[in-house]
C-alpha cells in the first residue's frame, strides 16, 4: 500500500494539468491512465506517411507575447511554455454556404471588422458594436466573474459584470437577432457553434461571444507536433517534478471513510492511499461507478437529472497527396454548410441523413511541418449523437461508417473539389470510437450539453466526499483551453486545501 498526497484519475488535458500543477507545487502525486499514452483527446496517431491530430482544431486563449491571455500563464505555471512550439494561424475561419455566402475572417479585429463591413455595409455600425461587446464579455467572463462569484455578492456582480448580467442567460441566436438583420451575417458570426456543441438558439451567448473574441483578438493556434506534443510536455513536467504515473492502469474504485476520500484501488487490485483525488473521468462515471458510496447527494442527482449528455463527433482523417495550395485551401479552419440555418445543420446530428455541415481543418496550411512535403493532412468532422450509432447492427457498422464518410467528403468537395481523388490514407472515427477511447457516455466530447444551466452563472461544484475534485469537460466548458484551465484550477484548489489542512494540524 503506497501513500500519496493526491491521485489523479485520467491523463487527459485536465488530468495532466492537474497532476503537473500539484506535483510542481510540492504534492506527492500519482497519475493513473488506462491507456498506454497520455492525452485523451490530446493525442495523435500515424497512418503511412501521415501523423493525424485527433481532436485539436484551434487553440484559444493563448495570446501573443506582446498581448498574452490566460492560457499562456497557465502553461508557464505548469512548466510547459518552453517545451512546445505554438503555430499562429492567420485566419479565424472560412465560412461557406455554397451559393449563399463565402467569407474568410482574418485573425485581427480591425481586419475582421473591415471584411465584414465591406460585405455587409448596411450593418457596419452593428458589426463594430457586436465585436466590442464580445471583447467586453470576454474580459468580464475570464477576468472578473470568477472572483465576483466566489465573493457571492449579487450587487458586486451587477456592478462589475454588467454585460454578463445582461447577456448571461440569453441565447446566441437572440443576441445575433438583436444586432443584425441579414441571415448570412448572423450565420457567419455564429459559425463557431460546433466548437460548443449546440445550435445558436440553445447556446448561451456568454459562451459564443467570448470565444469569438478570443480567436479574433488573441489569435488561434496549433501546437507543432500536434496536441500530443503538449500532452507529452505536461507529462514530462510532471515526471521532472517527481511525479509517478502508471499507464495501462484504470481506476476501479474511489474509497471514502466518514465522508472523506481515503484512496483509490486500480483495476489490478492495488490500493493507493491519498486524501485528495482529482477525477478527469466524466462526472457520471465518477459518481455512479467509481465512488464507493451508495447514495449520492441530492444536488448531484438533480444535476444528472436535468443535464443532457452532449454531442459526439464523426471524424474523417485524410492524408492527401496534394498540397493545400493545389487543393485550393485558403484557411486552416473551414466551416462548410449546405444550409444557412444552423438548426437544420445541427438536426442531422440525430440521424444518418446527409450531413448538412462539417468542419474541415487543414493542419499544414499554416505550418508545412504538419504533413510530408507536397501533401496535406485534413480532418473532417460533423456533430453526431452516440445514440444514432449505438442503434446500428454490428454487421452493418463498418459499411455504414464508410458510406457516411463518403457523404461527408462530398459535402466538403462542394468547396474544395477533388479531395476524393487525392486520398492516400483514410481513417474514420464514429461516436462509438470516441466512446471506447474516452470512456464517456455517448462518446460525448464536450461533456454535458452546454446550455444556460451549464454556464458558470449557474454551475455549482458537485457535492461529493471531502477531498474529491472534478476536472475536465464534465465540470465546465469542453474544448482544449477550458480543460487545460480546469485541471490547473483543480490543482490550485487541492494545493490550497492541503496547505490549509497542514497549517491546522
Amino acid at each position: 500500500m503506497t501513500d500519496f498526497d493526491a491521485i489523479v484519475i485520467g491523463a487527459g488535458n485536465a488530468g495532466l494539468s492537474a497532476a503537473a500543477g500539484m506535483q510542481r507545487k510540492g504534492l506527492r502525486t500519482l497519475l493513473l491512465e488506462r491507456h498506454n499514452i497520455p492525452g485523451g483527446c490530446g493525442t495523435s496517431f500515424v497512418r503511412g506517411d501521415f501523423e493525424f491530430e485527433v481532436a485539436l482544431h484551434q487553440l484559444s486563449g493563448f495570446g501573443t507575447e506582446a498581448d498574452p491571455f490566460v492560457l499562456r500563464d497557465t502553461f508557464r505555471d505548469l512548466g510547459v511554455l518552453d517545451k512546445v512550439e505554438f503555430v499562429e494561424e492567420g485566419e479565424v475561419y472560412r465560412f461557406c454556404v455554397p451559393g449563399e455566402v463565402d467569407i474568410t475572417l482574418p485573425a485581427d479585429i480591425p481586419g475582421l471588422i473591415h471584411v465584414l463591413s465591406t460585405q455587409f455595409p448596411q450593418e457596419a455600425d452593428a458589426i463594430a458594436r457586436f465585436v466590442q461587446l464580445c471583447g467586453t464579455l470576454c474580459q468580464e467572463y475570464y477576468g472578473v466573474f470568477p472572483r465576483v462569484k466566489r465573493a457571492g455578492d449579487p450587487g458586486a456582480l451587477r456592478k462589475k459584470c454588467p454585460n454578463l448580467v445582461r447577456y448571461g442567460v440569453r441565447s446566441s441566436q437572440d443576441v445575433l437577432d438583436e444586432f443584425f438583420s441579414d441571415p448570412r451575417l448572423k450565420a457567419t458570426l455564429g459559425a463557431y457553434w460546433p466548437y460548443l456543441g449546440l445550435p445558436l438558439d440553445e447556446l448561451p451567448f456568454v459562451e459564443l461571444g467570448p470565444m469569438f473574441f478570443l480567436y479574433a483578438h488573441y489569435k488561434p493556434y496549433h501546437i507543432r507536433g500536434g496536441s500530443q506534443a503538449m500532452s507529452n510536455a505536461l507529462l514530462q513536467s510532471f515526471l521532472e517534478a517527481g511525479g509517478e504515473v502508471q499507464f495501462n492502469t484504470a481506476a476501479a474504485k474511489i474509497h471514502t471513510d466518514q465522508g472523506r476520500v481515503t484512496g483509490v484501488t486500480t483495476e489490478h487490485g492495488t490500493r493507493f492511499n491519498a486524501a485528495s483525488v482529482v477525477s478527469n473521468a466524466s462526472s457520471i462515471h465518477t459518481f455512479n461507478e467509481l465512488l464507493d458510496v451508495e447514495t449520492l447527494e441530492p444536488q448531484v442527482r438533480e444535476t444528472f437529472q436535468h443535464s443532457r449528455v452532449g454531442v459526439s463527433g464523426f471524424i474523417v482523417y485524410l492524408g492527401l497527396d496534394v498540397s493545400p495550395e493545389e487543393l485550393g485551401i485558403t484557411a486552416a479552419s473551414n466551416f462548410i454548410c449546405s444550409d444557412l440555418d444552423d438548426r437544420a445543420v445541427f438536426d442531422t446530428a440525430n440521424n444518418l441523413d446527409d450531413p448538412a455541415g462539417c468542419l474541415l481543418t487543414c493542419y499544414n496550411y499554416d505550418d508545412p511541418t504538419f504533413a510530408p512535403e507536397g501533401k496535406s493532412v485534413i480532418g473532417l468532422m460533423c456533430a453526431q449523437y452516440g445514440k444514432v450509432w449505438e442503434d446500428i447492427p454490428q454487421e452493418a457498422y463498418f459499411d455504414t461508417k464508410y458510406e457516411f464518410a463518403q457523404r461527408l467528403i462530398r459535402l466538403a468537395e462542394r468547396v474544395y473539389p477533388g479531395i476524393q481523388a487525392h486520398i492516400e490514407e483514410v481513417e474514420v472515427a464514429t461516436p462509438l470510437t470516441v466512446m471506447r477511447y474516452l470512456n464517456t457516455p455517448g462518446g460525448a466530447i464536450y461533456g454535458f450539453d452546454q446550455n444556460a444551466l451549464e454556464t458558470p452563472v449557474f454551475r455549482q461544484r458537485l457535492k461529493g466526499p471531502e477531498g474529491l475534485y472534478l476536472a475536465g469537460a464534465w465540470t465546465g466548458p469542453g474544448g482544449f483551453q477550458p480543460t487545460y484551465m480546469s485541471g490547473h484550477a483543480a490543482a490550485n484548489t487541492v494545493v490550497r486545501h492541503h496547505r490549509t489542512n497542514l497549517a491546522a494540524e
